[in-house]
Formats: C-alpha cells, structure tokens, sequence
C-alpha cells in the first residue's frame, strides 16, 4: 500500500517548498547565470522626453579597445527585425482595430519617453560596456511634451504619432447608453464621482535580465530571462519578432523575483541583446540596475474615470455609467489598453444589482514609460471607482453605507446571474459573507473605538468594501512523466514568480494520485519541455489552468493505470478500483501502488498490446471560462490631524475562492496585494515634471510600503465552489489589492469627513491629508 499522508493533500497549509532554498540564498535568477566569454550589453536611453533624433554618432565610443558592435534601430530593420506586438482582442466603438505603433526595441528617427532605448553598446566587460555608451554622442531636437492623458486629448496638444489623432490609441465603449440614459432620467437621485488611479512603478525585488547564446550551425536562440510563461515569451520572440519558428528559440526562465504583470510579455530589451548574440555569435548578457527599472519597465494604473450611480428614492441601483481617460504611454504594450478598457468594465458591476450599465474610456498615448498590467490590472481600479461611489451616494441620500450595500447585492439563490457588462456569476453567498466579515471586523464596536481615538486627538475611520473580480479565463498544459527512481516530473507552462507554484501543484498530483508530495518535482523553466497548449500566469488563471490541467491528467492517468494494474494483477479492468496510490482488484486485497506500477511497466519487455507501456500522460485544459472570487475588506483608520499621518490599525479581509488547495498560500498571496494597494493609496506615485522628466526615479523619491504600514490582517475564507471548472476554484492572485484600494481610501475618507474632507486623491500622504484638513477648514 502507498498511502500518503493527509497532511500534504488538497485543502492542507503544506509549508512552501521552495522556501529553504529561497531563503537560505539559494534561489537561481538571471543574473547568477553567466557563460564563459560572455558579452556584456549597455544600452543609450534617451534623457529627452521627445524629441527627433539628428545624429548617433558611435566612433569614438567603438574604437575602445573590448568593445565589440553598437547597434541602433537601423540596424535591426535592416536585418527585418519586427515590431513588439500588442494585439488585445478589443475594438474601437466604431468596431475599427486599435492603433499599434510600431516599436522594434529601439527608437526610430524620434525618441517618445525618458529612457527610451537609442543604442545597444557590447563589449567584453559590463564596465566597458556602461564606459562606452556614456561616449555615444546623440543629438536630439527637443519638442513639446504631454504627460497626462487628459492633456494629451485637448486641441493642440503635441503629437506623438500622425495615425493616432488626438493621441487616441482606442476609444472603447462597452454596455447599452440607451437603457444606461433613459435611466438616469428617471432616478430619483443621482451621485457622481471623478476618480483618479495614480502610475505605478512595479519594483520587483528582481531587476529584468536577459541571456542570449545563439547557435550560427543550428540557427537557434537559447535565452535565459524572467518571465511569467516560456512558451508564451518564446511564441512572441519567434513570430512577430525574429520571424522564426518557435522551436528556434528556447526559453529557459528559472526563478523569478517578482513580476506582477509586467514580465509577462516581451519588453525591449531582449530583442537588442539577442540580436546583437546573433551577429557576433557569441553569448550576450544584460542586467538592468534600478535607475534602469524606473524607466524601462512597463508602469501601471494611471487612469482618470468619471462615475455615475442613479438610484430610486428607496436606495436601489437603477443604472451604472462610466467614461474616462487610460494613460498608456508612449507605446502600447502586449495588453496595451486592455486594462484601462475590457478589465475594468468588467469588473466595475461587481456583487451588485445594477439594471444598466454603460462605460466608454479612451487609452491615449503621452511621454511617459508604457503601461501594461499590474496586479489585477484594472479589477482593483473599478473597485476603487465603484465603492466611493456607493459611499458618496449613501451620504447624499442618508442610507447607511451597510444597508445600502445589502438591498443591492446579488441574492445567494439567484446564479447564475447574467450582468449588464456581459458576465455571468456563477456562485457566491455575498450577504453571508459580508455578515462575517462585519462580525469579525466589530463593526458595530466601531463607534466606541472611534470616541476613544478622539480622547487621542485621533480621527477615525472605517469602510467596507465587497468585491468581486473577473479574472482571466483559463488553458494551460500539464505533463505528467513517471522516472525509474520512483520520481514524478509535472511539467506545466504556468510559471512561478514567487506566487509558490510548487508546492499546491504537488498537492494536487499527490492528493489525486497518491504520489507521495515529496516525490513530485514541479517544471516549469524550459519551453522544449512543453507541448502545445502551455499558456502561463497572469490574471489570476493560474489554478483554473494549470490546477485543472492536473486534475485531468490524474484522470487519465488512473484510467491508464486500472487497465495495467488488471494486467499485473490478473484481474478484469473494471474489477480495479483505484484509491490513494493504490490499483486494487476489488473485494480483495491484492493491490498494487502506483509507483510500482510505473516500475513493472517501465521494466516489462513484451506486454500485450492492449496495455499501456507508460503511465505518462498529457493533458490540455482549456474548457473554463473566468471564475469569479469575491470577499469583503474592512479597513480602519486613524489619522493626526495634527500631522496628517494616517495608520491602518484593524484590517479584515473574509474572501470566497471557491476549493482552496492551500490556505497558507492563499493567505499569502491575499497579504502581500493588501499591502500593495495600501501602498498606491498611501505612499506611492509616479511624477513626472512638464518636461516629460521622472521626477520619482528612485527610492529617494518614491515611496515603497514596508511592514510597520500595515497593522495584522485578519484573514478568514467562506468558500462556495465554482461550478466553472472541474476542481471548484476561483483565483486568488490579485483579490488582496481588489479590495485594500478602495477600502483603505473609503477609511481614510470616512475618517475625515467630520472635519469637511469630502474628496482625496491618493497617494494621502501626511502632507496632502495635513493640507486636505487646512484647505477643509478655511
């Protein structure tokens, strides 16, 4: 018998494996990879916002002795380089494609941002490499710079590119403006909000790296870089870029230091440095340095959305509208605009009864970084909107923020339940939920606390705020492969970024299988290793894609194991029962486990036909459609008025993500985006001057969240399982700062509205809360 333990199945708070190694220093990024007689690639980034580019001049620099080629723009068109694609299946209003511009890793006869990448420069050494691009002499003709997106619309304002008037990369709309406007007239009373989602800077722990060797004999790549799928890096490098097939390129992506949205597509920089590999033929490495990371890595957020709820007198939503602004950038990104447009109208209805909803939003270009997705990328902004909206609209009308909520959330016996942005929920006890967390949060002690804190010279604050959140739909690989030392290999494109994949993974196999956890050995670095049908992370689609590929392949390989056991065992196919690792001929106690089975199968010269050889299966999940995972945040606040400091001193999350495989991680995963939203209402904001300059380029000026900004979490789950997929989960990933945002905004708020702070735009620094406070009392 090979029964496993239960402690390492489903549903158990399995320590992360990868722990010991990661924080013993033992993790494998990029950066600790080097070959022998690597090149080292420095990159000329432009130190002017926009402007057309007269000259490159290079000689000086290219006569240094160990520096070996300096590359620009030319030079890879030349050579048929093609364009980072950006191809979100989103449409104009007026059903025409978005505009693309096009964008080969360096710029083309203009430059369009701070940090936009002129010339590649490789030498032999990294230093000579940075010695010799600070002797790359570029002369650029400045121009007029935009770097707000409402600016970048109003007439006049410079022109980024000639195809996109206005600056307009799409102006999107979503939901029915008929039924949306007839509603509103008929409202009795209508609240309405302008609300602003400050830039992010990601800031992963891990800076962006990349390693090129490529093979002249074989005429393939091998390329070492952080990535959230390596299939998915390999199909965008080979097809649209280097116009190669996909097995001319391998991808090797081992740990992961962070990622959050913005390593999951092809950014500039590989491109030059495996061209330049190619040219020389020799291996070519690039670390980014932190300056680097603030202007080169794709940003987040930066939208600016204008709301409207109508209401009946009683307090019951008639009709949701919507319509704003979506900064991308100088160039549109892999999601470009999905974000700012598809993401966030369809998540903006949430748990609530919403009769009619309409949302139109235009995603303009501007000199600043791109933006592409940043965790949640657009569900934490509709929340942001949605619930200060709700708390705007219960103060005007005298409802209490609770009860208001309640008469409009969707009921528990009414899925699914079809919405007006095109959903379709499918579970959820949203009342019950919000019960809970309301009991675990003490709100109704809340006042007491407030009386308190005033004796302090404190003012108080609480809000709440339920969510729910669409996330992306699934499809992803999983190979299972049986070695000879009792070892199982789970091959799956999803990849880890510190999101501890292993270790759930492994739960899974090991709880459908019977595999002991600790023999199961979780790939997921090296796109030869993958078949079709790997996709990758992001969008909170992980378990839905990977988690389900591995329940299906469990199936098949049980089915595959009774017909081989029955062999062994000298029994009837459908005689054999299979439970726990064991193969057992019903009503008896012959059995075999399935580590031996693989064994025998592995050993055996001449079997029957009829029986598998192998034990080794695949399998593709791409059935599912989105799940939806929802919850509850409480959030209160303190605040000096005397200082305009503001402390978050209760916080109670209670989520719903359907079958949990593993509470510690998921509690994990829910803290940190927590934390990361309270840091963009708090601390963090990305400010450039009228120059198109980065104001914030560091950590001297931009402010990062650390741990004694955030009080405990109290964290609890009421899970109903989703029916949209075969093992009952929802996603998890980006729920924590699907709630903290508006929560913690909501709080502080609250918190202030007794001395006459109506409206606050993050980040509520102590100097703008101090200032809110004066300007309120004057």
């Amino acid at each position: 018998m090979s029964r496993i333990p239960l402690n390492f199945g489903i549903g158990q708070p399995v320590y992360r494996s990868e722990d010991p190694r990661l924080l013993t220093g033992g993790g494998e990024y990029t950066d600790d990879y080097s070959a022998d007689g690597q090149l080292y690639a420095r990159f000329v980034r432009s130190q002017v916002a926009h402007g057309i580019i007269k000259s490159i001049k290079i000689c000086t620099a290219l006569e240094m002795p160990g520096v070996l080629a300096i590359y620009t723009a030319e030079d890879l068109r030349a050579d048929s380089v093609g364009d980072i694609p950006s191809n979100m299946p989103i449409k104009n209003r007026d059903g025409s494609p978005y505009f693309v511009p096009p964008r080969c890793g360096m710029a083309e006869g203009r430059v369009r941002h701070v940090g936009e990448i002129i010339a590649v420069v490789i030498a032999e050494t990294a230093a000579l490499a940075e010695e010799a691009a600070e002797l790359v002499a570029v002369d650029i003709l400045p121009e007029k710079v935009t770097v707000e997106a409402w600016d970048a619309l109003q007439d006049g304002a410079v022109q980024l590119w000639d195809e996109a008037e206005n600056n307009i990369c799409l102006d999107y709309f979503t939901g029915d403006q008929k039924a949306c406007d007839q509603a509103f007239e008929e409202a009795d009373h209508v609240s309405s909000i302008r609300v602003l989602s400050t830039r992010m800077v990601v800031n992963a722990m891990e800076p962006r790296a990349v390693i090129a060797e490529y093979d002249s004999h074989l005429d393939k790549f091998t390329v070492t870089l952080p990535t959230q799928g390596v299939v998915g890096m390999r199909s965008q490098l080979a097809k649209a870029i280097f116009k190669m097939k996909d097995e001319k390129i391998r991808i090797l992506s081992n740990d992961v230091g962070g990622s959050f949205g913005m390593k999951g597509a092809c950014l500039a920089e590989p491109i030059a440095v495996m061209y330049a590999s190619r040219k020389l033929n020799r291996t070519v490495k690039w670390t980014a340095s932190r300056t680097e990371s603030f202007l080169s890595d794709q940003q987040g957020r930066d939208s600016l959305i204008s709301a409207e709820l109508a209401l009946d007198k009683d307090g019951n939503f008639l009709a949701l509208r919507c319509g704003g602004v979506g900064n991308l950038g100088a160039y549109s990104t892999a999601m470009g605009p999905g974000p700012v447009t598809g993401v966030i109208s369809r998540n903006l209805v949430s748990v609530y009864k919403t009769p009619a909803f309409a949302y139109g939003t235009k995603a303009v270009f501007s000199n600043t970084v791109p933006t592409g997705p940043y965790r949640g990328a657009g569900r934490p902004e509709s929340k942001y909107i949605l619930e200060q909206l709700i708390d705007k609209a219960a103060s005007e009308m005298g409802f209490d923020r609770v009860e208001i909520r309640r008469k409009n959330l969707i009921p528990a016996g009414s899925f699914p339940w079809k919405t007006p942005n095109g959903q379709e929920y499918d579970s959820g006890e949203f009342e019950a939920l919000m019960d809970e967390c309301l009991k675990q949060a003490d709100w109704a002690g809340f006042e007491e606390r407030r009386a308190k804190a005033a004796q302090r010279g404190k003012l108080c604050g609480i809000a709440l705020t339920p969510y729910l959140e669409n996330t992306g739909a699934a499809g992803e690989l999983c190979d299972v492969r049986f070695h000879d030392d009792g070892t199982v290999a789970l091959i799956t494109g999803a990849k880890d970024m510190g999101t501890s994949h292993r270790t759930p993974f492994a739960q899974i196999l090991s709880d459908k299988l019977g595999v002991p956890y600790e023999k199961i050995r979780v790939i997921q670095n090296d796109s030869e290793l993958m078949s079709k049908g790997a996709s990758g992370s992001g969008g909170s689609k992980t378990l839905l894609g990977a988690g389900n590929a591995i329940n299906d392949c469990a199936t098949k390989i049980a089915e595959k194991g009774k017909i081989a056991a029955a062999h062994f065992l000298e029994a009837a196919a459908e005689d054999i029962e299979f439970a726990a690792g064991d193969f057992i001929v019903a009503g008896t106690d012959r059995s075999i486990g399935i580590i031996e089975l693989s064994k025998r199968l592995q050993s055996e010269i001449n079997l029957p036909k009829d029986v598998p050889d192998t034990l080794d299966d695949k399998a593709v999940h791409d059935t599912s459609p989105s799940s939806f995972p929802n919850g509850c945040h409480i959030c209160e606040v303190e605040i000096d008025p005397e200082t305009g400091v503001t402390e978050i001193v209760r916080y109670t999350v209670v989520d719903d993500f359907g079958l949990v495989i593993n509470p510690l991680v998921v509690e994990g995963q829910v803290q940190g985006g927590i934390m990361q939203g309270i840091g963009q209402v708090l601390l963090e904001n990305t400010v450039y001057d009228e120059n198109g300059q980065l104001v914030t380029g560091s950590y001297m000026d931009y402010c990062m969240p650390r741990a004694d900004d955030l009080c405990n979490i109290a964290f609890s789950t009421r899970n109903v399982p989703s029916t949209t997929n075969p093992l009952g989960v929802k996603g998890c990933g980006e729920a924590g700062n699907g709630g903290s945002m508006a929560a913690s905004m909501c709080a502080i708020l609250h918190a202030l509205a007794p001395v006459g702070v109506t409206k606050l735009d993050a980040p509520a620094t102590p100097a703008r809360v101090w200032e809110a406070i004066q300007a309120a009392k004057n």
